[in-house]
């Protein structure tokens, strides 16, 4: 059997699969949640027993942070990961360690256009890729077309400095700046980078904050709850809140196009995006994506699609895995 794997800040998803099956479908699935685990290997333990403890010929994980020489110290949650050390724990004959957002590169490139939702069909052609993904964290790849293959490159392009376009944007970095010093991408484009945008427009007078709405931040991840009501149109606050992470979004999936000049087209990954998928259609995103001066008119001949299959990294590294056994 191969083994692959998709850690994150959140859950970890790891997935068993026939090395020799034709189209990789998983033999036995589970998703962990990840800060229950003290280790990843605790996690893998717990996984591989329920599955009756198959014999691995080869692994890839894809982990949520920079990979060096074969190792992982996770950017949003203590775990190191060492391939060596996954080796002999698992055991396994080959292991091997991706950026996160180069398990999704991979797995781009082989799902169905089914689960694809194109919010810009653009030009189609050969060419350079990009996938950006807000979760957790903000994860960024590229994809890049040689002219006979596509190889994927990991990056950490999440934790550039974010770019206001706008007076309220610039408002937002100000206070970020206060509480942060630096201000990536992912303090304003993740699940807690929409609760710092909601934070910002509450502190800084937007609109009052009702008791209701307080009281249901206040049980549990208010991320979700930003997102739902928002979508709702149900306060001032959510909405203009997620508007604003939409728009931010756009702006920065347009940055990485332009800086491989990505005619092959823009994916959208993660976790938040699906949830969302209504309010990024409607408009909003593709105009923020657009807004590039001189170079609007080549980003509208970009494709730009939303990663609608939540298993894409875990299907990336089920490929990668299969090459390996």
């Amino acid at each position: 059997m191969i083994l692959a794997g998709d850690v994150g800040g959140t859950k970890t998803a790891l997935a068993l699969f026939e090395p020799g099956a034709g189209d990789l479908a998983p033999a036995h699935e589970d998703t962990l949640p990840s800060r229950e685990f003290k280790t990843v290997e605790d996690a893998i333990r717990r996984f591989l027993s329920a599955a009756g403890s198959p014999r691995i010929a080869a692994a890839c994980f894809g982990v949520a942070g920079p990979v060096v020489d074969g190792r992982c110290t996770t950017t949003n949650l203590p775990w190191e990961l060492d391939e060596a050390v996954l080796a002999r724990e698992i055991p396994a004959a080959h292991v091997k360690l991706l950026n996160d957002l180069e398990a999704t590169g991979h797995g781009v490139l082989r799902i169905a256009p089914s689960k694809l939702l194109t919010l810009q069909p653009g030009e189609p052609r050969a060419g350079h890729k990009v996938v950006v993904a807000a979760g957790t964290g903000l994860g960024e790849a590229v994809v890049i077309w040689d002219g006979a293959r596509y190889l994927v490159i990991g990056s950490e392009g999440g934790h550039t400095d974010f770019a206001p376009r706008t007076d309220l944007e610039t408002d937002l970095l100000r206070y970020l700046r206060r509480e942060f010093g630096h201000v990536s991408y992912e303090r304003v484009l993740s699940g807690p980078g929409l609760f710092n945008i909601y934070r910002f427009l509450r502190e800084t007078g937007y609109a009052p904050e009702p008791e209701w709405l307080a009281q249901r931040l206040r049980g549990g991840d208010p991320s979700p709850v930003i997102s739902e009501v928002g979508l709702a149109n149900g306060h001032p606050l959510c909405t203009t809140a997620l508007d604003l992470f939409i728009a931010v979004y756009g702006a920065e999936a347009a940055n990485l196009a332009l800086k491989v000049v990505a005619h092959g087209g823009v994916y959208i990954g993660g976790g938040i995006a699906p949830k969302i998928s209504a309010r990024l259609a409607n408009g909003r995103f593709i105009t923020a994506f657009r807004e590039k001066g001189r170079f609007s008119d080549l980003l509208e001949t970009i494709p730009v699609h939303l990663v609608m299959e939540p298993r894409a990294a875990l299907l990336g590294a089920a490929h990668v895995a299969k090459t390996l056994a």
